[in-house]
């Protein structure tokens, strides 16, 4: 399993939220490229990419986005308040690796899977769940549709893999959730890349052996608590 820095972009910088509610930063840092370009110097493979200003619906941070994407030398992926097909085709064309889509996917899985069909294999959905709840609008509201509903409507659809932000658990450094792991990654019917909790090695582990393909870490990289560029096989569980 390979481990994936965040750059979670906010007003133009880099930023760490707790449970997704503005204003809890833990971590600023100015420049989106320089801090992506950081990962990359030392040793990461792949890079994960949030637009929180789209996802609050106040800006975008896509210009950021695309040049992480031409330049830093790794493939990325790249998500955040995605509601238009203007915008797949943008990041599509900017060479973004994996789209990851929310909110608009969540509520209309028909533009999901028109989406999916377009760029098959480039899609990732985005189930951030609270609870057994999947939330969605940057996590300040609760989705219609379970966790087991999504599931049936994404499983004949050529997704790229889901990723599933435990957001109890987010930005906290107590550690991942290894039941709702299990649950969750036993249950989808696609790969999945976690994302919240990883705090040290054996969150990582916990998530490896629940079938993660990927783990999406930020708070514990800022601190430095995590250094996967320090292990025997670097970035890698």
């Amino acid at each position: 399993m390979i481990i994936i820095p965040a750059v979670d972009m906010l007003d133009k910088q880099v930023v760490q939220l707790v449970g997704g509610e503005l204003g809890s930063e833990q971590i600023k840092i100015p420049d989106p490229f320089q801090t992506a370009a950081s990962w990359v110097s030392k040793g990461a493979e792949y890079l994960h990419l949030v637009d929180l200003d789209a996802a609050f619906g106040k800006g975008d941070n896509l210009d950021s986005i695309e040049k992480i994407a031409r330049d830093s030398g790794v493939p990325v992926e790249a998500g955040g308040g995605i509601r238009s097909e203007v915008t797949v085709d943008a990041l599509a064309g900017a060479g973004v690796d994996r789209i990851v889509l929310g909110t608009k996917a969540i509520k209309e899985p028909e533009w999901l899977e028109r989406m999916a069909l377009k760029y098959p294999g480039r899609i990732a959905l985005a189930m951030d769940t609270r609870g057994d709840r999947i939330v969605v609008k940057g996590w300040q509201e609760s989705a219609s549709v379970t966790v087991e509903q999504m599931f049936r409507i994404i499983e004949d659809l050529p997704l790229a893999a889901v990723l599933n932000t435990n957001v109890d658990v987010e930005g906290q450094k107590k550690g991942v959730d290894e039941r709702q792991a299990r649950d969750f990654i036993s249950s989808c019917p696609h790969s999945v890349i976690a994302s919240g909790g990883v705090t040290e090695r054996k969150d990582a582990e916990i998530l490896r052996d629940a079938g993660a393909v990927a783990a999406v870490v930020g708070l514990a990289l800022y601190t430095f608590d995590l250094r996967p560029w320090e292990w025997e096989k670097p970035w890698h569980v």
